[in-house]
């Protein structure tokens, strides 16, 4: 797996043995090596794409086509030129929204929940690749805490016999969508059932936030970062930062400042129907360092000084099946001691 930059490149210059052109692409991602360029074209430049294809040193390149976009990678060579084509993959559904572990067009439509086996890390996965489906999640607890995934794996067998049995409830848990922009241009755009956290990149500075709630500015904090977390992760990497414990099944955001350097710093609650927006101010950072939002501790996109997050709640839910008639009281005293 590479990771990415992405880069500002409004014209992406193109030298082959035969000619050199020029393309405007409309993502250009380059890797922390170095070595891969990865230049995204939405419908409007496919044209594009197919003559970088074709004018590009090397073997044809593997090329994945969705509805509206061709993704292209490329190996830059010694002299900062791009050399040959190469090979990668990328996971692309049957049909509908890319994935990252789990294809969801792959699930027989007579499938009634999934059962998950791993610790909180993979059902918050699990919960983003199948958001689409609706169909309720039991986690099987094969990792240390077990939050989420409440049946312990040698307990297996009887909760089985009772989810067979329809001895079970089900519980609907809020998710948050982040936007991440560049000067007003979307850069990546993700869910997430626990948190989104904006923390600083590079050397150890803190880094300058500005909030804002619903366009209306907030408050400002010199911070290592801000979590944003659904009542679901208010007992993860928001408790941890001193933020309040929440029923899951409660529908609000919080807002928690990571090591603010202030003397005064509480969490801030707000309201579901609002949209937060994250700004990175100016402080002491560098284009080389700035931040990096990541979504519930999986996908993360680059930040700059200047450039925004906007988060709000999702329209969409992840439905959790309880077999333990276990009270949320119950296992936070159980869990957290």
């Amino acid at each position: 797996l590479l990771k990415l930059n992405v880069i500002n490149a409004e014209r992406l210059e193109v030298v082959s043995e035969e000619q050199s052109m020029a393309v405007t692409p409309s993502y250009c991602c380059l890797d922390e090596s170095g070595r891969y360029l990865i230049a995204v074209h939405h419908t409007s430049t496919r044209d594009s794409a197919t003559k970088l294809k074709k004018n590009s040193k090397g073997k044809v390149i593997q090329e994945i086509i969705y509805d509206d976009a061709a993704v292209v990678l490329f190996e830059i060579g010694a002299d900062g030129r791009i050399g040959k084509a190469v090979d990668f993959h990328c996971h692309k559904p049957e049909n509908g929204r890319p994935y990252k572990y789990t294809d969801a067009s792959r699930i027989p439509a007579d499938v009634e929940c999934v059962l998950v086996l791993g610790g909180d890390g993979t059902l918050l996965q699990a919960s983003r690749d199948l958001v689409d489906t609706s169909l309720p999640l039991l986690g099987i607890n094969m990792g240390t805490l077990g939050y989420l995934a409440e049946i312990e794996h040698q307990n297996v067998q009887a909760a089985l016999d009772k989810l067979m049995a329809g001895d079970y409830t089900m519980e609907e848990r809020m998710m948050i969508t982040g936007s991440a922009y560049h000067q007003n241009k979307l850069l990546m755009e993700d869910m997430a059932l626990n948190d989104i956290v904006i923390g600083r990149r590079g050397r150890l500075r803190a880094v300058d936030f500005n909030i804002y709630v619903d366009g209306v500015y907030l408050c400002s904090y010199r911070a290592d970062g801000i979590i944003i977390s659904t009542p679901t992760g208010s007992t993860g990497y928001s408790l941890s930062a001193g933020g309040p414990i929440v029923a899951p099944e409660a529908s609000l955001m919080l807002l928690t400042a990571i090591a603010p350097h202030t003397l005064n710093s509480r969490t801030i609650v707000l309201p579901d129907n609002v949209e937060i927006k994250v700004e990175l101010g100016n402080g002491h950072l560098s284009d080389q360092e700035g931040a990096e939002a990541t979504f519930d501790g999986d996908t993360t996109v680059k930040l700059n000084v200047g450039n925004c997050i906007r988060i709000m709640k999702s329209k969409k839910i992840t439905r959790l099946i309880k077999i333990n008639n276990t009270s949320f009281v119950e296992i936070l005293r159980k869990k957290m001691n």
